[in-house]
């Protein structure tokens, strides 16, 4: 039996063990340091969005965002149906009511036409949502350009969910860039990693200030422990920073590998019918996270479960994608807006192993699987 091929599994670059054993001997360990400063400083760079917290987790970076935007239970958040649940559980968190739109069927962004509609809709009956939130899915980047544009119009905050998408840029500006608030996420399987951790960037200064004091349980200037408000425990440890900063120096390569990986399945696949990979649009780079693949069974004769399975037989793991939130028994009753494009991508859709530290054998494999099913 072949080694276990995971889907997304952790990469490091060489130097990020030198940098955690500099913070060891410094005997900086404590949450905040020298390396959080440098992640920070560094992932600013890399957006180009002026100021970043650096944090425990993208959905921590989330809740935050939402409490700066002003959210209060009652209030309506916006966002797109097909994510993953650390996207959309801090509207839970903060008493207000999320709106599922549905989802682009080639790149599985939150349809900005029907979102246009949507909006123009509420506007006339008095009833905007106070945030639209954008998730740039599998390292797809949302068009910024119109959503700005919606905002200006339509008045409401629009967070960018970036956790798949770092490294990844749309006309030339990274994913994210224009928005109130971004969220960045370095799991375990994101393209690059902190073993655990996120960032929220924006370019206001004054609410990653805010943010920084919430994240490190919103204690006052004093000597003793004074609190006028509540916060969390949110903020990144030294030690996870450091693995960041590391991780930051290998970014580049990440995302031609993962791109590589991504031509290859597809060239090596475009022949089996009823078989399509998501297209990137015009000024679009793509980090290619993960490369997804939809099976029409009709015209395949195969399923992507039937297909999940074989490469599971293999000892490869492969996922189905992201299950639609209105269809989660957590959200049951949840207005939605659309038709069904996100309910036929979960039934059609799969994700295949696209870790940067497969090799074209390794990527083989996988393609061997899925042509013996197709033959």
């Amino acid at each position: 039996m072949f080694d276990r091929l995971f889907l997304s599994a952790p990469h490091m670059g060489g130097t990020e063990l030198g940098l955690v054993q500099d913070v060891f001997a410094s005997n900086w360990i404590a949450p905040t340091g020298p390396m959080v400063t440098a992640f920070e400083q560094e992932l600013a760079a890399l957006t180009d969005v002026t100021h970043v917290a650096a944090l425990s987790s993208g959905t921590a970076a989330l809740h935050l965002a939402l409490r700066l935007s002003g959210i209060v239970p009652g209030d309506e958040v916006w966002g797109a149906t097909m994510t993953f649940i650390g996207g959309v559980a801090p509207i839970l968190y903060a008493g207000a009511t999320p709106v599922f739109l549905d989802v682009d069927p080639d790149d599985f962004l939150i349809d900005l036409d029907l979102l246009e509609a949507e909006l123009r809709q509420a506007h006339a009956r008095g009833a905007k949502p106070k945030v639209v939130i954008t998730t740039d899915l599998y390292g797809h980047v949302v068009d910024g350009a119109r959503m700005a544009r919606l905002r200006e119009e339509y008045g409401f905050v629009w967070i960018s969910d970036t956790a798949e998408a770092v490294g990844a840029y749309r006309d030339g500006r990274h994913a994210g860039k224009g928005a109130d608030f971004v969220i960045l996420s370095f799991n375990g399987n994101k393209i690059i990693t902190t073993s655990g951790g996120g960032a929220l960037a924006s370019d206001d200064a004054e609410a990653i200030e805010r943010a920084r004091f919430l994240s490190t349980q919103a204690r006052d200037p004093a000597p003793h422990y004074e609190h006028t408000t509540y916060g969390y425990n949110y903020r990144l440890s030294n030690v996870c920073a450091a693995i960041g900063v590391g991780q930051l120096h290998v970014l580049a390569e990440r995302v031609q590998q993962r791109r590589r990986i991504h031509t290859w399945y597809r060239e090596a696949l475009a022949a089996i019918p009823g078989l399509d990979f998501s297209p990137e649009a015009t000024g679009m780079q793509a980090n290619r996270w993960l490369t997804t693949v939809r099976i029409d069974p009709a015209v395949a004769k195969f399923d992507n479960e039937q297909t999940r399975l074989a490469l599971e037989a293999e000892n490869i793991e492969s996922r189905p994608l992201w299950k639609p939130m209105h269809l989660q028994p957590v959200f049951a009753g949840a207005p939605r807006r659309g038709g069904k494009a996100a309910e036929l991508a979960f039934e059609q859709g799969l994700c295949l192993p696209s870790g940067s530290a497969m090799t074209q054998d390794d990527v083989q494999r996988v393609i061997d699987v899925i042509r013996r099913l197709a033959a």
